[in-house]
């Protein structure tokens, strides 16, 4: 750098003076005081050289120790992430719980592993737990209590991070819950899901109460696909749906309680193709529908209660195709029905009810293209129509489709004029209706 600073200098002085005609050719002299200017520039200007050349060797040896240090960081971070990840390993309950608060602690410190933390979190939670000692064991029996102290405690952990208003928020990562058993409380409320996956994939809902009250979700995926639902309680009360999808593809439920009343569904999907309801409850009651689509593609119903009494669809699609109904109680009644589509095409009616009692529907439509009534009751007591049902190629083998105390809109009926079961008011009445609405 000093030769090359002393070389740069002399190649200036020598450019500017013959610059300024040294040696002069023409017999003009130079006068000292130019002389000098010019070498007063050039050192001016190898001193800034110089000077640039110095911060970058600064800037250099900075980065240089950065990375020194951001090694040394790592290095650390991996240290405490595997004295975390021992502990999991433990026979004893005490230290195991102390691995679960080291790596949410971790968690919280190392964003670029906090992926990996919650990764190994979850990971615990799917591993087997044993059965139960029966009290002729109760050391057994307080060893058992105790790891479903530790797995409560990351469940707590976890949905604590996921809070709205949570100090470091873990938003938008993946939780993967497959298979994990749920038979006690644990609380999701006012979680946001702006993104990742959340899996609660072939997941036991067998006790107690998983609440995702007051929940947003907003982007990504939540998916229930395969679990089963055979007792306690899984609710979404008042959450809101803007972006996701909801799945419970290919889910049974055959106890317990799935509720997502008064629950808010601005745009996404739910989706329940292939389950199968031969018990237990799924309510929707009291909630809005205004985008998005609701599927229950070739589900199962065989039992149990699925209802959506008091909901509100203005927009957006329902679509109950290729579904069997064979036994329970499906129920829309009091529903609202402003625009949208709501289809039965291609479903099996052959026992249980389904009823749209005092349902309005006010700009929207509803189809049975297809369907087959073999034995159920559909029942539209009260209901209000602005355009008639589709029965387009449907069959009427059995079972009773209820037309009788609908009021109709000024559209003109085209429905089946003689078909089994298929009930319509007389003549006489329906002018009484019309008059009436």
């Amino acid at each position: 750098m000093l030769v090359g600073a002393v070389t740069l200098s002399v190649g200036l002085i020598w450019a500017a003076l013959a610059w300024l005609g040294v040696p002069n050719r023409s017999g003009q002299s130079v006068t000292v005081t130019e002389v000098l200017e010019v070498i007063k520039i050039s050192l001016a200007i190898v001193a800034g050289t110089g000077g640039v050349v110095a911060l970058v060797v600064a800037y250099r040896k900075q980065r240089v120790t950065e990375v020194g240090e951001q090694r040394e960081q790592a290095k650390l971070y991996a240290e405490r992430f595997d004295k975390a990840a021992d502990k999991l390993g433990s026979e004893s309950g005490a230290v195991r719980l102390a691995g679960i608060h080291a790596l949410a602690s971790l968690a919280d410190d190392w964003v670029s592993g906090r992926q990996m933390c919650i990764d190994v979190l979850c990971a615990y939670l799917r591993m087997p737990r044993g059965s139960r000692p029966d009290s002729t064991n109760p050391e057994g029996l307080v060893a058992w209590h105790g790891m479903a102290e530790v797995r409560a405690t990351a469940i707590r952990l976890i949905s604590a991070h996921l809070q709205r208003g949570a100090p470091i928020p873990w938003h938008g990562h993946d939780f993967d819950f497959t298979g994990v058993t749920f038979d006690t409380r644990a609380s999701f409320a006012t979680a946001v899901f702006s993104a990742g996956k959340v899996r609660f994939d072939g997941a036991v809902f067998s006790g107690g109460r998983v609440t995702f009250d007051g929940a947003v979700f907003s982007g990504g995926t939540v998916s229930f696909d395969g679990a089963s639902f055979s007792g306690g309680e899984v609710r979404f009360l008042r959450a809101t749906f803007s972006g996701s999808t909801v799945s419970f593809e290919d889910a049974a439920f055959s106890a317990g309680t799935v509720g997502f009343d008064e629950a808010a569904f601005a745009g996404g999907k739910v989706r329940f193709p292939r389950a199968i309801f031969s018990g237990g409850t799924v309510s929707f009651d009291g909630a809005t529908f205004s985008n998005g689509t609701v599927s229950y593609h070739n589900a199962a119903f065989s039992g149990g209660s699925v209802s959506y009494i008091g909901a509100l669809f203005s927009g957006g699609y329902v679509s109950f195709g290729g579904a069997t109904f064979s036994a329970g109680i499906f129920s829309f009644e009091d529903a609202r029905f402003a625009t949208g589509a709501i289809t039965f095409s291609g479903s099996t009616f052959s026992g249980g009810m389904v009823r749209f009692d005092r349902a309005k529907f006010r700009g929207s439509s509803i189809g049975f293209a297809n369907a087959d009534f073999a034995g159920s009751t559909v029942a539209f007591d009260n209901s209000i129509f602005d355009y008639a049902p589709l029965f387009r190629h449907a069959k009427f083998s059995g079972g009773v489709v209820d037309l009788r105390l609908v009021q109709w809109g000024s559209w003109t009926a085209h429905l089946p004029e003689q078909a089994p079961g298929l009930l319509l008011a007389t003549t006489d009445s329906v002018t009484e209706d019309a008059a009436e609405s």
